[in-house]
């Protein structure tokens, strides 16, 4: 996803921004626009415009490393002053390779060297504009939803993923730190936040050897219930099926945080998850969706999978198939594995060729899609409580607590919407459904 990003006036300076890959690459980007903003820099709409653009990478898979490297030269060409950032610019070499003129590369969330490369093509001119930065920061998402990124980097060693190269480690953010910038969030007018990470469950971790620091942050659950007392939508992304997430269950049924849990599963067989070192149990999985759903009927689970894995064969696929269904997934999104250079599966024996991925991914998406149908059909009649994202001239463009924002569903209002505004909240009954939406009417 590619975002050049708005016009900020106040100053001489003109840098433009081009935003790739994920949320928590979203939120580096914010933080490095607020701080520009704070220095009196404008941040063009466009290249020609622009007397400098920053590209902010992604470089998870290939076909995101080419996304990246190919704005990286769209940017070069329109404009010949460009700073690289983000994931893909841990591979300096590459860059440099395809894109010799680029005049200074740094990594994922090194926004202070980012600024100093900044300073040196353009330096400031006027002093600091500190007050005319609200005290949310700069966003690049709608006004009444932000992201809220918890950690950076993790843990895990799993074989398809180079995430852990790529961002380090985990490292948590103090617990004080993470509920201020909520608190300023809200103030600000945002209604909903997105709890985003490498591994949210796993928030805190890296500190438990350090008793003097444990209390200053805590754990999920404890971060959780302390932002469950914000007057807000709180959604979970990214969360690991560990212990810790029953804890998270009462929360939802007392309604102090959304009940929808975005869980990366990745696949069910227990031969595919072993060889992809990922930490989970396909026996204990699905006791714990069972239990989850008991303990909080309302649930909603997301989550991802990956099709295609080496060694994967058409068993191990019909039993992912046949275990979506089991388990109700209400959303699922799906990849074809990519053999990413440098990933521990690179190599790895019994590479399924690349139809019958194709075919593996069209098979799964249409039983996701036959999932969805068949939740959503169970939804009409029922009365949800809304956030309305986007009105237009023929219908308010809504989502139901069980939507998170670009990757999920959403509802359509198609009368007496001309009241509403984004950021609004309404009850509707649900009337009608298709694979992916509802259709409602407020009450």
């Amino acid at each position: 996803m590619e975002k050049m990003h708005k016009n900020i006036q106040g100053a001489e300076n003109k840098v433009g921004l081009v935003s790739l890959g994920c949320p928590k690459a979203l939120v580096d980007s914010e933080r490095i626009l607020t701080r520009l903003k704070a220095e009196g820099y404008i941040i063009s709409p466009s290249y020609e415009d622009a007397d400098a653009v920053i590209v902010n990478t992604c470089g998870f898979l290939d076909s995101a490393r080419e996304e990246s490297l190919n704005s990286i030269q769209e940017a070069i060409t329109k404009n010949g002053k460009v700073i690289v950032t983000g994931c893909l610019g841990k591979e300096k070499d590459l860059i440099s390779k395809t894109n010799p003129n680029v005049l200074a590369i740094t990594g994922p969330h090194q926004y202070e060297q980012v600024i100093k490369e900044v300073h040196k093509v353009l330096p400031p001119k006027n002093e600091p504009f500190l007050n005319l930065v609200p005290n949310s920061g700069v966003k690049l998402t709608p006004r009444h939803y932000s992201y809220l990124k918890i950690s950076e980097g993790c843990n895990h060693k799993c074989k398809f993923c180079i995430i852990p190269d790529l961002r380090g480690p985990l490292v948590s953010r103090k617990k004080s730190h993470i509920i201020n910038e909520a608190v300023r969030l809200a103030e600000a007018g945002v209604k909903e936040l997105l709890v985003i990470s490498q591994d949210t469950s796993a928030y805190g971790f890296d500190k438990l050897k350090f008793t003097n620091e444990k209390e200053q942050y805590g754990d999920i659950f404890e971060l959780a219930k302390e932002l469950g007392k914000l007057d807000m939508w709180i959604r979970l992304h990214y969360v690991y099926p560990y212990p810790s997430v029953e804890k998270l269950i009462p929360l939802m049924t007392e309604r102090k945080i959304l009940p929808y849990l975005d869980i990366p599963f990745q696949h069910s067989h227990p031969d595919i998850l072993k060889k992809m070192a990922r930490p989970a149990n396909h026996k204990n999985i699905s006791e714990k969706i069972t239990l989850w759903r008991k303990m909080c009927p309302d649930l909603t689970i997301r989550s991802s999978f990956i099709v295609g894995f080496p060694g994967e064969t058409e068993e191990h696929f019909q039993s992912l198939l046949n275990w979506i269904e089991e388990m109700q997934i209400d959303r699922i999104g799906c990849f074809k594995y990519e053999n990413v250079k440098g990933a521990k599966s690179y190599e790895m024996p019994d590479q399924v060729p690349e139809a019958i991925k194709n075919q593996r991914y069209d098979k799964f998406m249409k039983k996701a899609q036959e999932i969805s149908t068949i939740n959503l059909e169970k939804k009409v009649g029922s009365i949800q409580e809304v956030i309305v994202d986007e009105v237009n001239s023929v219908s308010a463009i809504c989502r139901t607590k069980a939507d998170a924002p670009e990757i999920d569903g959403t509802l359509f209002i198609e009368s007496n919407f001309d009241r509403l505004q984004p950021g609004d909240f309404c009850r509707v009954i649900v009337e009608d459904y298709s694979e992916y939406d509802l259709w409602g009417k407020i009450i």
